[in-house]
């Protein structure tokens, strides 16, 4: 028998507004009613498929290196380019871009945390 993903937790400065952040990127997590968390919480969530979480944890210290792991998006309605125009738009920065041609390599983006994540290219 194998595991699989519970949950992915990233640390925050502000774990609501990466939440609500965040929740604008992905179209597979949500917020959950604004009852069940407030923005002075220690943690903010988003609510996946199957019980699976995307959680925010409040850290006292800033990011200050690379990740060591992190989220790889893939679009299903646009383009590559379209979606890192889409996410830039919603204050992300590039961090590195690795696009090579329109069907190689992908951008390296960090959300306004710093946190990095890529934007690869839809499937085929």
């Amino acid at each position: 028998m194998a595991s699989r993903t519970s949950n992915y937790c990233l640390d925050a400065h502000d774990p609501a507004a990466q939440a609500r952040w965040w929740a604008q990127v992905l179209d597979d997590f949500v917020l959950p009613p604004e009852e069940e968390q407030a923005d002075y919480d220690e943690e903010a969530w988003l609510d996946g498929a199957d019980g699976r979480a995307m959680i925010f944890c409040r850290v006292p210290e800033p990011k200050t290196v690379k990740n060591r792991m992190h989220v790889c998006l893939r679009p299903t309605d646009r383009s590559r380019e379209e979606e890192v125009d889409r996410i830039l738009g919603l204050g992300a920065t590039m961090v590195d871009d690795r696009r090579t041609a329109p069907d190689r390599g992908w951008a390296v983006l960090a959300d306004p945390e710093g946190n990095e994540f890529c934007v690869l290219r839809p499937d085929a």
